[in-house]
């Protein structure tokens, strides 16, 4: 199994290693997306920990990424993002596919990630993908009201 994950030729948008000089790009998609975006430095020093990171992209720029830590057979969703003026087109489908594609193939028998219960579409496509809700991480994400709790998910890989 190849740890590229699939591109489908007819793709009007292209997934592809993350590099350092997509970094202004990614950083624009953030902080138009969320209200407490990652800083530039957790993004750069991801790229140099050397954690699987891609972007999906296509002749306008970058569409979305991910970034994601692999570890003792288990894999950790760190980051999964699509520019909000192109959500509800199937790119974060196409992301999530594609790292746990990347997951699998790198030995990950499962796959954590957390998510704030107020992100009702990111929740519902995770759920459609087979991730079930296993915890919860009290006061987890800043919000405007003080913290938020974070939903933790998980997946188990089957080995094909």
């Amino acid at each position: 199994m190849s740890a590229q994950p699939d591109n489908p030729p007819h793709a009007l948008a292209s997934l592809r290693p993350m590099r350092e000089t997509d970094l202004d790009a990614v950083f624009a998609v953030e902080i138009a997306a969320y209200p407490f975006p990652w800083s530039m430095g957790i993004f750069r020093d991801c790229l140099r920990a050397d954690y699987p990171a891609w972007v999906l992209e296509d002749d306008e720029g970058i569409v979305g990424y991910f970034l994601v830590s692999l570890a003792a057979g288990e894999a950790h969703v760190l980051n999964i993002c699509i520019a909000p003026d192109r959500q509800g087109r199937g790119h974060g489908r196409r992301l999530l596919r594609a790292l746990l594609q990347i997951a699998r193939a790198r030995g990950a028998e499962r796959v954590f990630l957390e998510v704030r219960p107020s992100n009702r579409g990111a929740i519902e496509l995770y759920h459609q993908e087979g991730f079930n809700e296993i915890g919860r991480r009290p006061r987890y994400y800043p919000s405007h009201d003080g913290r938020e709790d974070a939903l933790v998910m998980a997946i188990e890989l089957l080995s094909h």
